[in-house]
């Protein structure tokens, strides 16, 4: 759908879709420029001219900390009374950024002309207040009501009635004011002199009913850099010896905090822009999975979040049940009204046994016990909904069938209607037990029984017991599948195992419920041509009923499902499997804008001397996306946690040829604070002490 490419910025709930020149200008090929927040776009138009002709572009780009777009362009060539003025002698530094639900714009002009010029600045503007739903192809029955903009001195207000019951307003200030103003446009007739240089400023203000206060372009720049190195400070730094390696590094810890949002409990990881701007649990949790080495503190929001947001009653129209831990949280026109019931929506069946399984994995990162204390009764109501509603038949197996008749059809991570089939193509009918969802479920009961003990909650830890002792004696035994040497992707209503060869049992590995036999077949398996496409593994094997590589889930390659399946390939010993996983991604962000890992690529075979085909409406940057390196990186060092202890662990650690050495600072546990280098000889990875505070150990297994 696009081909034009567009900068991304996000800060807070606000985020902006430009195009190279910076404009706002959406079209047939690129519909989504705009200025948004709550799902809404307040900005559906901002664009500049010279003389009425569009600027040259010089070159453009994202800051690498990501806060800031700059385009360098210039005047094409101009026709005037007192001569041509030649293209390429007026410089045009424009710079956006994002801050506190405010828009700041600046404009440097300077004259490299001999002589004195004159010319005629013009910007373009509107407000369409459309829902993210209805860009991605939702049909409305009626929307709200649109008022006239108003002029305020050397402003523009646009405002907008929702019929959600919410005003939105936004505002565009003009610092000096236009020469003319009106509801569209700015025009400015500046005269500048030889080396002489003018800056304009625009502001955009968007919100509801309450004003926003402005701050001054460099006031609020210097805020914003403040803010984004208070949420870095908290984070591992990580130096290899190869340097396009460290962009890729560089650039995904840049998305993540630019992702991560402020709620009222902490950090929280938004899933993607433009689409999924907004709460997402399953994204949310594998993202702080993913980043639980290097930011636990992102863990740690995640979990107080989805806590606060678990379903307490039955409540069909948004698939919410006692226990349940949300899919989708939005707050835009559509969701508030019911047309889309996403508002507050339940439709994930793996976010409740995951937010189990994180806040294990972080009590064992952390040793924080006094937050898995105030969420206890969460995690016991979870894992009653898993006993209770999740296995609604009683089989051992978790399930899912929606409720809502506007909800996900598929309600694992692979969601889209045809996801999950039989190896004749037909798809499957629920209730489906998904098979990496058994998988999530043994690894959340492996770590309730053991924080149960230790907090001495016994029907815990009996409930736990029993779950697990049941998928330990049926798993294997329902989901092996001879015909296609791996473990089935579901088992359909009628138990039918859906016998296709699909990534998703690549995740058994993750939480060690695979036998160690299947787990041979399917290291082998996954890394053969069939899944392999020289950049990831496939979701779906090529040859299978359904495939196709251009499909957002049966065929393509997904950089988090990557990242998954490496680290329990990782769990099982296949390291050198793990090794090419990583090779494989890092080759593909050589290719990619700004090195940065988009949510899913095409599936097609890796070609000679191109790149992986994109994904044209793929997410970037995108959450677990963004994450995906730094699991895959922990998977090769084999790097675990055992706060109890206070030891960081490296249980045989292996590095790519691409890298000779590692360098690891701020690596922090309990009271400890450490400091390592690790240099690669041949086959083996020697890790040293560079500096340590504390009493932390370093335990090494080869």
């Amino acid at each position: 759908m696009t081909s034009i490419r567009t900068y991304t910025l996000k800060e807070g709930e606000l985020f902006a879709l430009l195009n190279p020149l910076g404009d706002i200008l959406p079209s047939e090929v690129s519909p989504e420029q705009g200025l948004y927040a709550d799902d809404t776009r307040f900005l559906s138009r901002l664009d500049m001219r010279i003389d009425g002709m569009i600027p040259g572009l010089l070159s453009s780009t994202i800051k690498k900390d990501n806060i800031l777009f700059t385009a360098d362009l210039s005047n094409p060539h101009l026709q005037k009374n007192n001569g041509r003025i030649e293209k390429n002698t007026i410089h045009i530094f424009r710079t956006f950024f994002l801050y506190n639900k405010n828009a700041y714009e600046r404009l440097s002009l300077k004259n490299f002309n001999p002589t004195g010029i004159t010319l005629k600045l013009e910007f373009f503007f509107d407000a369409d207040y459309v829902d993210i739903f209805e860009l991605r192809g939702t049909k409305r029955l009626q929307r709200g009501k649109k008022k006239p903009a108003m002029i305020e001195d050397s402003s523009v207000r646009f405002s907008y009635e929702g019929m959600d019951g919410l005003s939105r307003y936004t505002i565009l200030h003009f610092t000096p004011a236009p020469d003319r103003l009106s509801a569209k446009s700015a025009e400015y007739i500046l005269a500048l002199g030889p080396d002489e240089e003018r800056h304009i400023y625009i502001t955009i203000t968007i919100g509801y009913e309450k004003r926003m206060s402005l701050l001054h372009y460099d006031q609020a720049f210097q805020y914003l850099k403040e803010g984004i190195e208070r949420i870095k400070s908290n984070t591992v730094t990580i130096r290899t010896s190869n340097e396009q390696f460290n962009d890729l590094l560089d650039r995904s810890k840049a998305d993540i905090c630019t992702l991560v949002t402020k709620t009222d409990v902490g950090l929280y990881p938004y899933a993607g822009i433009p689409w999924y701007s907004t709460i997402f649990g399953r994204d949310g949790i594998i993202t702080a999975l993913e980043c639980l080495w290097t930011k636990p503190d992102v863990a740690r929001g995640v979990l107080a979040f989805l806590s606060a947001n678990q379903a307490k009653e039955l409540d069909p129209e948004n698939d919410a049940e006692p226990g349940k831990i949300p899919h989708e949280i939005r707050k835009g026109e559509m969701a508030r009204t019911g047309e889309v019931p996403f508002e507050h929506y339940y439709g994930s069946v793996d976010a409740t046994p995951l937010y189990i399984l994180l806040a294990g994995e972080y009590l064992k990162r952390t040793g924080d016990i006094d937050l898995i204390d105030e969420i206890w009764e969460n995690l016991k109501a979870a894992l009653k909904w898993i006993k209770e509603y999740g296995d609604m038949d009683g089989d051992g197996f978790v399930e899912y069938s929606r409720h809502s008749q506007k909800g996900l059809i598929n309600q694992g991570w692979k969601d889209s209607y045809n996801s999950v089939f039989h190896d004749s193509g037909a798809l499957a009918e629920p209730p489906i037990a998904l098979v990496e969802v058994q998988g999530y479920v043994y690894g959340a009961c492996n770590h309730l029984i053991k924080i149960g003990r230790y907090l001495g909650d016994q029907e815990v830890v009996s409930i736990a017991s029993s779950i697990l002792s049941k998928l330990k004696k049926n798993f294997h035994k329902y989901f092996w599948s001879k015909k296609i040497g791996m473990y089935a992707l579901a088992l359909d209503g009628k138990k039918q195992p859906c016998e296709v060869r699909a990534s998703n049992a690549g995740h058994t590995l993750f939480t060690g419920i695979a036998h160690k036999k299947a787990a041979k077949n399917m290291a082998r398996l996954l890394l053969s041509e069939r899944f392999f496409s020289g950049w990831g593994i496939r979701t779906i094997a090529s040859g299978e009923a359904l495939y196709n590589p251009m499909s957002y889930h049966n065929g393509s390659v997904w950089p988090h499902d990557n990242a998954i399946i490496g680290m329990g390939l990782s769990r099982y010993g296949y390291k050198k499997e793990v090794i090419k996983l990583l090779e494989g991604l890092f080759e593909a962000s050589l290719y990619v804008e700004l090195h940065r890992l988009p949510e899913l690529f095409c599936g097609f075979i890796r070609r000679p001397g191109e790149g992986p085909t994109l994904y044209p409406v793929a997410c970037q940057p995108q959450a677990w996306a963004s994450g995906a390196v730094f699991l895959l990186l922990q998977a090769c060092l084999g790097l675990s946690f055992e706060a109890e202890t206070n030891s960081i662990i490296f249980k045989n650690p292996m590095l790519p040829d691409f890298i000779d050495y590692v360098e690891i600072d701020n690596l922090r546990l309990m009271e400890s604070r450490v400091r390592l280098f690790l240099e690669r000889y041949k086959d083996d990875v020697v890790v040293k002490v560079l500096d340590k505070e504390g009493d932390v150990r370093i335990v090494i297994y080869k």
